[in-house]
């Protein structure tokens, strides 16, 4: 096990590893993005309304669904768009989740809430990592 070990790590490059984990988070969370320019965000109104917050903020959804992604992937000041797409994350999951954050799903056995708590994490992860050299925040 020792030298697969040796092997992969002479093989694999971080750098790499920071690439695709910076796709993973970007390309999925810019159909969501998509999602809300197609349908409208009158549901995302709905809910920061609901929970006292002013109005103008379901606009965010914007920038933390179809901005940061796009400078996430090219590697645009990612440790920035990393923390504040973690924040929309935290946002998410408190307006549209809060009652399920520790529901575990009957069918799966996993939480209710996984995908956007796997977002926010993997944001937090890039926030520590950074871009990497593959990206224009290393140019």
């Amino acid at each position: 096990m020792r030298t697969l070990e040796n092997f992969l790590a002479r093989v694999l490059s971080d750098d790499m590893g920071k690439l695709i984990l910076r796709l993973n988070l970007g390309i999925l969370m810019l159909f969501h993005g998509i999602s809300k320019l197609e349908k409208g965000i009158e549901g995302i109104k709905f809910l920061v309304t609901k929970n006292g917050f002013p109005e103008f903020l379901a606009y965010g959804v914007y920038i933390g669904e179809l901005i940061v992604p796009i400078l996430i992937i090219i590697g645009l000041y990612t440790r920035i768009n990393s923390f504040i797409y973690a924040a929309t994350m935290i946002f998410a999951i408190y307006l549209a989740h809060f009652s399920d954050i520790f529901v575990i799903n009957s069918k799966t056995g996993g939480l209710l809430i996984e995908t956007p708590l796997l977002f926010m994490l993997g944001a937090i992860a890039l926030m520590f990592l950074g871009a990497g050299k593959i990206s224009v925040d290393k140019r």
